[in-house]
């Protein structure tokens, strides 16, 4: 009877650790795959390169407040004093209606999407520790007003935006995925 139950303990035991073990996968914002010589990383202000006025500023900030929410890393403005630069540009902004109102007709969620170029890159060795030429962001927006002001720089819809648009970016970039 006592050999059973320690066989029994023994077989728990076991597999108590293979399931703390696991199989090499993670919950997504919890790995860091940079450097541990990165301490400081400059985010550097996004290039615009599409007709939205002033959203690489919006995606920008959201980026840095982020990084400094999320992350251990300081955060800098200026690539001199970073270990890790982080550059990026705005390639494509577009929102489709996706929902309507059958009463009145007019779109009552949007389906945005932002297409970017990032790098990050190690100040000291110039190497490329994130690439993306097509690092793409969707996500569905609800709307309360007309479409061409879901865009406008005071839009609490463009900062919601900007939000999950950094989320994405930060985890991205600091798993290197």
């Amino acid at each position: 009877m006592a050999a059973k139950l320690a066989r029994r303990v023994a077989l728990l035991i076991s597999l108590i650790a293979l399931l703390q073990a696991g199989c090499g996968y993670h919950v997504a914002g919890h790995s860091n795959s940079l450097p541990k010589s990165v301490h400081v990383i400059a985010v550097v202000a996004l290039e615009n390169k599409t007709t939205s006025y002033r959203i690489e500023q919006k995606l920008t900030s959201a980026t840095v407040h982020e990084f400094l929410a999320r992350t251990p890393y300081k955060i800098v403005s200026n690539a001199a004093d970073g270990d890790a630069v982080l550059r990026g540009k705005v390639v494509s902004l577009e929102a489709v209606p996706l929902l309507f109102d059958t009463q009145s007709g007019s779109a009552t969620t949007m389906l945005v999407t932002v297409k970017c170029e990032f790098s990050l890159t190690e100040s000291a060795t110039d190497r490329v520790l994130y690439h993306s030429d097509n690092f793409v962001f969707r996500n569905e927006y609800e709307i309360s007003t007309n479409v061409p002001s879901f865009f406008e720089e005071q839009d609490p819809a463009l900062d919601r935006l900007a939000r999950d648009f950094a989320s994405k970016l930060v985890a991205a970039v600091i798993e290197n995925y």
